[in-house]
């Protein structure tokens, strides 16, 4: 058994024209299927500064997911959120299936880092897991592929 902390790192790269298309095609049930009342009053300014804002939101919900490892199904998108800080600088919150897989997987602790630049949107989030107790294994499949 081994003890001490392991880190998870995921990262994800987002084409904010993507995202500008889908909020121009889908509105507010797209945003409201994926992003919080927080992120959404976070991105604020001309159409382009939102969209950008709101594709780095959407990469970090991805590198979230990728650092809990989900084995049986895929959070809620609301449930993987970006807290703004007044001065700026982010942080994750995670609830409900998210907050149970990262229970689960030990881990105590999520930074983010997002970033936006023309085209392009980004996020890393790294994880800080206490692996003492062997909680950052997930179950393992039977014979059939089935989790025991």
């Amino acid at each position: 058994m081994r003890t001490g902390t392991a880190i998870r790192v995921g990262a994800d790269v987002v084409a904010v024209q993507q995202v500008a298309d889908s909020v121009a095609c889908f509105g507010s049930r797209y945003l409201q299927r994926i992003y919080t009342d927080h992120e959404l009053d976070s991105c604020v300014g001309s159409p382009a500064v939102q969209a950008a804002s709101l594709a780095a939101r959407f990469a970090a919900k991805e590198a979230a997911i990728k650092v809990l490892r989900p084995w049986d199904h895929q959070p809620d998108w609301r449930s993987v959120e970006v807290r703004r800080h007044s001065d700026g600088w982010c942080t994750m919150s995670l609830s409900g299936h998210a907050a149970l897989l990262a229970d689960q997987a030990g881990i105590s602790d999520l930074a983010v880092s997002l970033t936006h630049e023309g085209d392009v949107a980004a996020a890393v989030v790294v994880a800080l897991c206490d692996s003492s107790d062997g909680s950052t294994a997930r179950p393992s499949p039977d014979s059939h592929g089935e989790v025991a």
